[in-house]
C-alpha cells in the first residue's frame, strides 16, 4: 500500500496548511479535509472510498466537493464508510439540502452519486489486493475512529483525533507488522488544559501515550495549529521515547 499526505495541518493557512486528509493508493481516502483539493480532476474520479474518522468539519468538508466535482464522472457511487453515529450526523448537518445536497439522491436514489457504509470499531474491511483496513478506538468529543492498514506486508496506524486513548494500544501493541504510527497533537503544552477538554493531545500527554507503544515504529505527528507549529514540535522533541517523533508533512508517501 502507499498513503500520500494530501493534509495534516489543524487548520488552514497557506498552500502548506490543509486540514487531514490521505490518499491510500488511488482508490482510497482517509478523511476528506481541505487536503483533498491538492488532487486533480481525473485523481478525484478514481477515488471509491472515503473512510472517515469523524464528524468534524477539517475531516469531512471535501466530500461534498468531490461528488460535485466528478460525480458525473464515475462509474459507481462513492462510498463513505463510518460509524452509526457519524453517518447520522453527516445526513443531519451536511448533506441536508441546507448546508449541501443530498448526494444518495442524486440524480437518482437507484443510482446515486454516493452511499454510506456503516462501520464499528473492531470493523474489517477487504478493500481488494490484499489489502484490509480496520477501525480503532477513539475518544473524542463526537464519536470518532482510528484506522489500521494493513498491506499484509507491512502496517500503518493512525490515531484519528483522539485524547488518552488506552484501548487504541491495547490493539497497537499485537500488531506484528506495525511499520508507521501517526498520532495527532493538536495543542501545546501550554493549552493542556483545553486538550483535556476537547479530547485531543498536547507533547507531554503524548509522551504518556508514547510510552504505552510496546511495538517499534516510525512515529509521525499530525494536526498540529499551525500558529504554533514550533512551540509544539520544540516541546515534543524534549521528550523522552525510543523513536524521536517526526513532524507529518504534506506530499509525504508511506510505502508499506
Amino acid at each position: 500500500m502507499r498513503l500520500r499526505i494530501l493534509g495534516c495541518s489543524g487548520s488552514i493557512g497557506g498552500p502548506q496548511h490543509r486540514t487531514t486528509s490521505f490518499l491510500v493508493d488511488q482508490d482510497i481516502l482517509i478523511d476528506a479535509g481541505t487536503g483533498v483539493g491538492e488532487l486533480s480532476l481525473p485523481e478525484l474520479a478514481l477515488i471509491d472510498h472515503v473512510f472517515v474518522t469523524h464528524s468534524h468539519l477539517d475531516h469531512v468538508d471535501s466530500i461534498a466537493f468531490i461528488l460535485d466535482s466528478v460525480g458525473a464522472m464515475r462509474p459507481k457511487p462513492l462510498t463513505v464508510h463510518a460509524t452509526a453515529p457519524t453517518i447520522e450526523i453527516l445526513k443531519k448537518n451536511l448533506f441536508n439540502w441546507d448546508i449541501w445536497p443530498d448526494f444518495t439522491v442524486i440524480p437518482t436514489a437507484q443510482e446515486p452519486f454516493m452511499q454510506y457504509q456503516e462501520i464499528a470499531v473492531g470493523s474489517v474491511i477487504d478493500i481488494g489486493k490484499g489489502r484490509t483496513i480496520t477501525a480503532l478506538p477513539a475518544n473524542h468529543t463526537v464519536p470518532a475512529v482510528g484506522y489500521w492498514l494493513n498491506s499484509g506486508k507491512s502496517s500503518l496506524v493512525f490515531s484519528g483525533d483522539t485524547g488518552p486513548n488506552d484501548a487504541l494500544w491495547e490493539i497497537v501493541n499485537g500488531v506484528d507488522n506495525l511499520k508507521y504510527l501517526i498520532i495527532e497533537t493538536a495543542f501545546s503544552d501550554k493549552d493542556r488544559r483545553l486538550a483535556e477538554l476537547a479530547l485531543h493531545l498536547c507533547p507531554s500527554m503524548l509522551g504518556e501515550e508514547l510510552a504505552k507503544l510496546k511495538r517499534p515504529a516510525e512515529v509521525y505527528i499530525t494536526h498540529l495549529k499551525p500558529s504554533e507549529i514550533e512551540l509544539t514540535m520544540q516541546e515534543i522533541e524534549e521528550l523522552t521515547t525510543p523513536v524521536p517523533p517526526r513532524l507529518l508533512q504534506n506530499n509525504q508517501v508511506f510505502d508499506f
